[in-house]
């Protein structure tokens, strides 16, 4: 009696390259912790959405002058400029960071827990530990940061191949692309927000739970 075994899907080439480029930039954005000249604020809560609405604005002007031809080997055209916003995002931390006084603290964990958490929070689970009510992110072994970009890329190359935002990002044209980058920039803000507002900070403990997302 033989038995019907679901086929394993297999990767696409324009999917897998389009992974293998979005692990790269992801490992590039995460190793370089940019510097801020942002002071710890009597207010930072204030101060860090001021910073957001800033980054927010200038992701969507950047966003909104890209041309993207349709499919995902349309992204692999714009990974240069996709990046660019991602350094937008990145700088926006390190300043949130700086408004909080948590810069000095800052790593390539932080980073990638700010920039993806809300879209690959499942990918992110080896670098956050949760420590009573706190989130802990860990500065984590290299090996460790490699692996968890190639999750994100994983996670990123799938939403964008396999749910077709491909194909829908040119029919809404610039406009719809810029209120995009706006969204995904507040959504980033948002997490640091959330981290450096509970005072989070490397944990140096192997005692701490895994954080569940």
């Amino acid at each position: 009696m033989t038995r019907n075994i679901p086929a394993r899907k297999v990767e696409s080439q324009p999917e897998s390259a389009l992974r293998k480029r979005l692990t790269q930039a992801i490992l590039e954005i995460a190793g370089n912790v940019p510097d801020t000249d942002e002071r710890q604020a009597q207010g930072p809560e204030r101060r860090a959405r001021a910073i957001s609405a800033a980054a927010a604005n200038k992701a969507a002007l950047t966003a909104g002058t890209l041309a993207l031809p349709p499919g995902p080997l349309g992204w692999l055209t714009i990974l240069p400029e996709l990046t660019y916003i991602w350094r937008i995002q990145s700088q926006m931390v390190a300043d949130i960071a700086g408004a909080y006084g948590a810069s000095a603290g800052l790593t390539r964990s932080h980073m990638l827990h700010c920039l993806f958490r809300h879209a690959a929070a499942q990918a992110l689970r080896d670098i956050g530990a949760q420590v009573g009510a706190r989130l802990l992110i860990q500065d984590v072994p290299l090996r460790v940061i490699e692996r968890t970009a190639s999750k994100i890329g994983v996670s990123l190359s799938k939403r964008i191949a396999g749910q077709g935002i491909a194909r829908w990002l040119p029919v809404i044209g610039a406009l719809g692309v810029g209120a995009y980058a706006y969204y995904d920039t507040a959504q980033v803000a948002r997490s640091a927000i959330a981290l450096f507002g509970n005072s989070a900070a490397p944990a140096k403990s192997t005692q701490a739970t895994p954080a569940s997302h």
